[in-house]
């Protein structure tokens, strides 16, 4: 059975991300004076309730964070959640939650709010339109490390929430072989007899796996091995070396077939079978171009865009 990278959801981990941020945002927005405004126009001890509203269609997800947020605040603000991260909405101004307590905190914390939820949001909205667009397929839409520094663990809960699938975290979590690497010893920089071509750095990360890394783990913790190739030729090179994935790097969707009957030829066309290796295709991947990759039968397409070029979604919070 094929491996895959840890999925996030939302846990502990997450919650202290949020945490870090909004200690920054605090300092950010409030500084050491506060809300000037607020102080000089709403009275110490008034009380209110606001709804949260969301302006158009698209996924929810970053409500899982606002008890965290609003208890930087003042721990006695009341968050009640109308909906879950993950739930469709239909643009009709579906409301997302209610907060009630002091007029003062819901008015400090409004902001920092609306900025998580319409952030993540629209990172789900997006994954969404791409995970829609491959309907019917045998390939998943997956992240990348394209991220917003601090964000990342957050954003990649974000995709999840829209039906996309988590790449791997960091540079921790598995072995991801990429042309740089090859470079190190294609350019003569190591002493090791044998350059890192593409066939050589995956035997060499299956030989540091096994000395360094395998000591008292199972075999859902051993990392990944994955390899980026750039031609078919690198392709057939790596086959017998049997990384778990091979990265195929800007090839056109001809070039992903081609690649595809490669690997059902030399390691089988069933993803059960010990041996088999899967294929990712990254690079040149939009809404215009995800339907044809998908088709050509690979089982992962990588796409940076859903986190970096994700436009938030339009949230609102109405008193």
């Amino acid at each position: 059975m094929q491996k895959d990278f840890y999925q996030i959801i939302w846990n502990e981990q997450l919650a202290e991300d949020v945490r870090k941020l909004i200690t920054l945002a605090v300092s950010e927005d409030l500084s050491t004076l506060g809300d000037v405004t607020t102080m000089a126009l709403v009275p110490e001890n008034a009380t209110g309730q606001a709804v949260m509203r969301a302006r158009q269609a698209g996924i929810v997800a970053g409500l899982a964070a606002v008890p965290t947020i609003a208890a930087m605040i003042d721990p006695n603000l009341q968050w009640e959640s109308h909906l879950h991260d993950g739930a469709k909405l239909d643009g009709s101004l579906n409301i997302l939650g209610e907060i009630s307590g002091l007029f003062r905190s819901i008015l400090n914390v409004e902001r920092m709010i609306l900025n998580f939820v319409g952030k993540l949001s629209g990172i789900a909205t997006l994954t969404r339109c791409y995970v829609d667009e491959i309907s019917g397929t045998n390939a998943k839409i997956y992240d990348t490390r394209k991220t917003t520094l601090g964000w990342r663990r957050l954003e990649k809960y974000a995709v999840k929430c829209g039906g996309g699938m988590t790449h791997r975290t960091g540079l921790f979590d598995a072995i991801l072989i990429k042309d740089n690497h090859l470079a190190f010893g294609a350019f003569g920089l190591t002493t090791d007899a044998e350059k890192y071509t593409p066939a050589v750095a995956v035997r060499k990360s299956k030989q540091y796996i096994q000395k360094s890394l395998i000591r008292g783990k199972n075999d859902e913790q051993i990392p990944i091995i994955e390899i980026e190739v750039d031609s078919l030729e690198q392709l057939a090179e790596v086959f017998p070396e049997r990384p778990d994935i091979v990265l195929l790097d800007n090839m056109s969707p001809e070039m992903l077939r081609q690649a595809v009957k490669m690997r059902n030829k030399l390691c089988g066309e069933n993803p059960m079978n010990d041996g088999f290796v899967e294929l990712e295709a990254s690079g040149g991947v939009n809404l215009k171009t995800v339907r044809a990759i998908a088709e050509t039968g690979v089982e992962r397409i990588s796409v940076g865009a859903i986190t970096h070029s994700a436009i938030s979604l339009d949230v609102g919070l109405d008193f």
